[in-house]
């Protein structure tokens, strides 16, 4: 599309990067925009490991903007309000937010309390300061384009709607709404009042998108809006390049999970170690299996099957995926995990897909990557919370390389068919572009 009839947008809610998934389906989605029409306005939190690939602007919501409420005020770090420089193809100048240790004892101690006492609702203030209105103003975007998975965003989004009086598109990643407020005091009040307020935005926004067609169809039943889903795109050439063909195993074959730890996966990790350790014992093989993720799993060492690895650039994932025997798409079964991921689509599912290696999706029938691959028969779908189930499926995939060839060719053809990144982002600024001729 030519650059010079794209519209300007601001993105709010989430940041361009290659370590979440909604900065990465983000990234491939604004693929080709002009960068001189895309900024960011996100708190330093979510600009962390920002890239510049796909945008250069970036403003930074500081202290100007957020204001924490009494005694947090008085500990509460305070940020930077402003925009944001990059050196060429470089992050570094990116405000940093604390150390790790810090981060870690933020997420593991000081968010669960706010959650469980219902202030993390209420805790933070954001106005619309001076300097950022002048900023807007000056800027002059076309239409919002708005990911976010909590109540601050959200009233950011209304609040920034009110003002600029320009198109908003909203983009689900996950159903957080089912579980934003399902725990701790006040959880009753909080979820009816959020439920609320996301109502209105939905009613505000000109565009509203999805995850996945699942999503789509479940949201149109509780919400009574139209939803477009879009998943993440890929670059098939990209991902192509170390594409699997050999479909032979030797004695040491092993299956890799490259993701995030953590709600509605983990569990489901751990019963996949022991599964191995039986496939291990009964075929008399030795089977690895691979986690690489930026959190190292508590109970990884119990196996000995299992080996933990730390994330690999995102240009060096083809090869990785490629080398792969198998890869790994897991759920967790529990009530809670189930409410969290039951219409999400994983990001690496679709590049997963092109590698070429097996997929093994183990997850609920209800969730919508079930419900995808059994459609295209791209995976070899185990939905059986059942140690014994799970060990005579793998068994089933180590001894038939038939079955490997023909799900990995499902998986390729779907990929090129649904994914491919030259229809899937033309498409997306197509329907972007309409929006702000029809305002």
């Amino acid at each position: 599309m030519n650059s010079n009839v794209l519209p300007k947008v601001l993105v709010i809610g989430q940041s361009f990067n290659r370590t979440s998934g909604g900065g990465i389906t983000q990234s491939n989605l604004f693929e080709g925009w002009d960068k001189s029409k895309i900024a960011v306005a996100c708190n330093a939190h979510l600009l962390r490991n920002s890239d510049n690939r796909i945008c250069e602007i970036y403003y930074q919501l500081g202290q100007d903007e957020h204001k924490w409420v009494f005694p947090f005020n008085i500990i509460q770090k305070k940020y930077f309000s402003g925009l944001i420089c990059f050196d060429e193809n470089k992050n570094n100048n990116l405000v940093k937010t604390g150390t790790d240790y810090r981060l870690n004892l933020i997420e593991k101690f000081f968010y669960p309390f706010l959650k469980y006492t219902g202030l993390f609702h209420c805790i933070k203030r954001i106005k619309l300061s001076e300097k950022f209105c002048s900023w807007l103003n000056e800027y002059k975007p076309d239409v919002i384009y708005a990911q976010g998975s909590d109540r601050e965003r959200i009233l950011f989004a209304l609040l920034l709607h009110s003002y600029l009086k320009i198109p908003l598109i909203y983009h689900v990643m996950d159903d957080w709404p089912s579980v934003v407020s399902n725990k701790g005091m006040f959880k009753k009040f909080w979820y009816g009042r959020i439920d609320r307020e996301l109502r209105n935005l939905f009613e505000r926004a000109s565009l509203l998108m999805s995850i996945s067609d699942y999503m789509s169809h479940e949201y149109k039943k509780r919400y009574g809006k139209d939803f477009i889903a879009f998943h993440n795109p890929i670059n098939i050439g990209f991902w192509k390049r170390y594409q699997r063909t050999d479909y032979e195993l030797d004695n040491t074959p092993n299956i890799l999970y490259a993701g995030r730890i953590g709600l509605g996966i983990d569990s489901s990790l751990e019963s996949f170690a022991k599964a191995i350790l039986v496939v291990n014992k009964e075929l008399n093989i030795a089977v690895k299996f691979i986690i690489q993720a930026i959190v190292k799993p508590d109970w990884i060492d119990k196996y000995s099957c299992a080996e933990y690895r730390k994330p690999v650039a995102y240009n060096e994932l083809p090869k990785v995926f490629s080398e792969a025997d198998f890869l790994l798409l897991p759920y967790d079964f529990s009530e809670e995990s189930i409410q969290y991921i039951k219409y999400s689509m994983p990001t690496k599912a679709s590049e997963y897909m092109v590698s070429g290696t097996p997929i093994i999706i183990f997850a609920p029938e209800v969730t919508a990557l079930v419900q995808y691959a059994k459609k295209s028969a791209w995976a070899r779908v185990i939905t059986e919370n059942n140690s014994h189930v799970l060990t005579e499926e793998l068994k089933s995939l180590f001894e038939k390389k038939e079955l490997r060839q023909k799900i990995a060719g499902n998986a390729i053809l779907t990929a090129e068919k649904n994914h491919n990144s030259v229809k899937v982002t033309a498409d997306f600024k197509n329907l972007i572009c309409s929006v702000v001729r029809e305002s």
